[in-house]
């Protein structure tokens, strides 16, 4: 049946948050269960926008509904069932091959697996099977398949992302293009000389750093940072936002690992202001930003903002820490090159994988004591790989290729954002958001007020019928946010340059024309 097929497709509801704009509330992807401000407008706003969809629906649009699937507890997240569960599963990627991506190349869902096998929405972890209420069996691992198949083969897409590649894509690309960013008949590196030594050097260079050190995974950098800094502050308190990435994404590894603990100058879906920061009732040792913050929708300050965001830390005589992991693309939005961006901050992490479209790694940058000192805690925590060269030298090449071109990125998603909603307006949808509406980064959010299995088999559909891939995965908000509203991350990179607003606007007529067909087949095979 259909639903049972949603039901597959859906898996634990692990996506992304709400909006920014006017905060009020934050409505959060099932499974977190953080109850923050933000979002979407205020609660009247949302009454009447509620009310005109469920009016749209008689008229034979079909109706929103709730989803109630993958609410895990604050106590959930805790043992693994946080929004990253799903992303970490392709990092342990099994016989099901290539997992489904956001559009900034982070696993979006794959089958969610915790340290107890267990997981929260009647999926069992050992098979990848899940049994509806009625006892059939559905193989959620072939849904995933086909629908990654669809979005694979489509002729059109915003967006591509390494984790689309095959390892014979790779090798291939490393080979015929590695020569042009580093001299490969070199002796392969050990330990970390050699061309990982040699990217280093490349992005302390480019951020104006004296020292950059290169780790396997941004997680572990950020923790590394982390720690570092609370030993030379002599403060175990961070201060950074409750949807920072470490509080939502790394399964409390900051408390459990290091024993710090984290404070929270707003819970608004923004990056705190200073006021707020010299407001936070309790003496920090770090401040932490997201730059730009991923789950609230993308989002950061302006510049001058920022700076005196900076200033109240220094006032509290705390260090500053970005989380940079999408620093490259925030220049245009800044109208500062990297050095000033990173320059505002102690120490800056950034990754090699999300907008430079590498393979994996990450890089911290600071000064030479800290870098020092970020080698011994790298090795501790199990980071002194032996070879890294595929990585570096696919990071070398994002750095030589797709950094350039981020600006124009930025550039065409304000033209997609601005089609979308055209689209959609167009298509007489009853409510929606584009979030935001200006897009900070090349990367945005998008809310449709309909189920996201609907939605989400709905993008599959027109990527095989029509071979146009506008959208991917759709995922529910949590508890306290409004019932049938799902959303969905776009991005756009070097693909999403070649279509026009005209196209955009008439790939969003034809997804919503699918979205009522997939309602109205739900709707007879209830009745």
């Amino acid at each position: 049946m259909l639903r049972q097929r949603f039901a597959a497709a859906s898996g634990p509801s692990t996506g992304p948050i709400g909006r920014s704009d006017n905060p009020t509330r934050l409505w959060t992807a099932p499974g977190h269960d953080r109850r923050m401000t933000d979002a979407m407008g205020d609660e009247s706003e949302l009454a009447g926008r509620r009310d005109g969809a469920e009016k749209s629906t008689e008229a034979g649009q079909g109706r929103p509904e709730e989803n109630e699937r993958g609410r895990g507890t604050r106590g959930e997240e805790a043992e693994g069932r946080g929004a990253d569960g799903a992303r970490q599963a392709v990092e342990d990627e099994g016989a099901d091959g290539y997992a489904e991506v956001n559009a900034g190349g982070e696993v979006l869902e794959e089958q969610e697996v915790t340290d107890g096998k267990e997981v929260t929405d009647g999926t069992e972890a050992d098979d990848g099977k899940e049994a509806d209420s009625g006892g059939v069996v559905e193989d959620e691992g072939a849904e995933r398949r086909r629908r990654n198949a669809a979005w694979r083969a489509a002729g059109r897409s915003l967006h591509r992302t390494s984790a689309e590649t095959t390892p014979a894509q790779w090798l291939t690309r490393l080979a015929a293009e590695g020569p042009s960013v580093y001299d490969l008949d070199e002796a392969v590196d050990l330990y970390g000389n050699g061309i990982v030594g040699h990217l280093e050097r490349r992005v302390a260079e480019l951020l104006g750093f004296p020292e950059a050190v290169f780790f396997p995974t941004g997680t572990m950098a950020q923790q590394v940072a982390l720690r570092c800094w609370a030993g030379r502050t002599g403060s175990q308190v961070v201060a950074l936002h409750p949807l920072a990435h470490p509080e939502v994404h790394e399964q409390g590894a900051l408390g459990a690992l290091s024993g710090l603990r984290t404070v929270h100058p707003t819970r608004a879906g923004r990056l705190p202001t200073a006021e707020e920061v010299r407001a936070v009732g309790e003496p920090f040792g770090t401040l932490m930003l997201e730059l730009p913050l991923r789950d609230a929708g993308f989002v950061l300050p302006a510049w001058e903002e920022l700076e005196e965001v900076v200033e109240a830390a220094r006032e509290r005589d705390a260090v500053v820490h970005f989380d940079g992991a999408r620093l490259w693309e925030t220049t245009a939005h800044f109208g500062r090159d990297l050095p000033e961006i990173a320059g505002l901050a102690d120490s800056v992490y950034v990754s090699f994988y999300k907008s430079l479209n590498g393979m994996s790694g990450a890089a911290l940058v600071g000064p030479e004591s800290f870098a020092d000192e970020a080698r011994v805690w790298r090795h501790r925590y199990g980071g002194g790989v032996f070879q890294q060269h595929p990585a570096a030298l696919a990071a070398l090449l994002g750095l030589e290729q797709e950094l350039p071109r981020l600006p124009s990125y930025v550039a065409q998603a304000r033209v997609v954002a601005d089609a979308l909603r055209a689209g959609f307006e167009a298509a007489g949808v009853p409510w929606f958001r584009v979030h935001p509406e200006v897009p900070h980064t090349h990367e945005f959010q998008v809310w449709l007020p309909y189920p996201p299995e609907a939605l989400t088999e709905a993008a599959v559909r027109q990527a095989e019928e029509a071979g146009t891939a506008l959208f991917q995965s759709w995922y529910a908000g949590s508890a306290g946010g409004p019932p049938g509203v799902a959303v969905t991350e776009v991005g756009v990179t070097a693909p999403g340059l070649e279509w026009t607003a005209d196209d955009v606007r008439e790939a969003v007529a034809e997804f919503m024309e699918s979205v009522r067909q997939v309602l109205r087949e739900e709707v007879r095979e209830t009745r």
